[in-house]
């Protein structure tokens, strides 16, 4: 049986790659609820807001690199300061349509970056992360 995500959240300032993604998300089915932010700043305050006295804890982000007010590598470097029942359950996966090599190498030298891949996002693709980084017997 088919693991089904409680949460992936989408972090991207482009509302156009943001609707292609969702859709694409949607239409495999592998997520109870998909939550877009489009920027670092608004993803932290989203991941620090505790509702009921429980964090979001998104099972999977897709992150852009390159936003305005707080790109993804500034976003990481901020969220590595969060306290772990913020952070729980997470994989993270970069999109980006940057070809330069130095992302992709910066990327791999980050421990809590799990797939640095391009955009944009197709339902393969979402296949393969959820089948590569899920197990697929059991829901969350």
């Amino acid at each position: 049986m088919k693991r089904k995500l409680k949460v992936i959240l989408l972090i991207d300032d482009d509302e156009a790659t943001n609707y292609i993604h969702k859709r694409v998300i949607k239409e495999t089915n592998c997520a109870e609820t998909i939550v877009i932010k489009e920027n670092g700043i608004e993803a932290l305050d989203y991941l620090t807001s505790a509702v009921n006295g429980k964090f979001p804890q998104p099972d999977l982000i897709f992150l852009d690199i390159n936003m305005p007010a707080m790109d993804g590598w500034e976003f990481l470097e901020s969220y590595k300061k969060l306290n772990d029942d913020q952070l729980a359950k997470t994989v993270i996966v970069m999109l980006t349509t940057s070809l330069n090599p130095d992302d992709k190498d910066k990327a791999s030298t980050i421990p809590i970056i799990t797939d640095f891949i391009p955009k944009p996002l197709d339902p393969e693709m979402v296949e393969q992360i959820c089948n590569n980084y899920f197990e697929s017997d059991k829901e969350l």
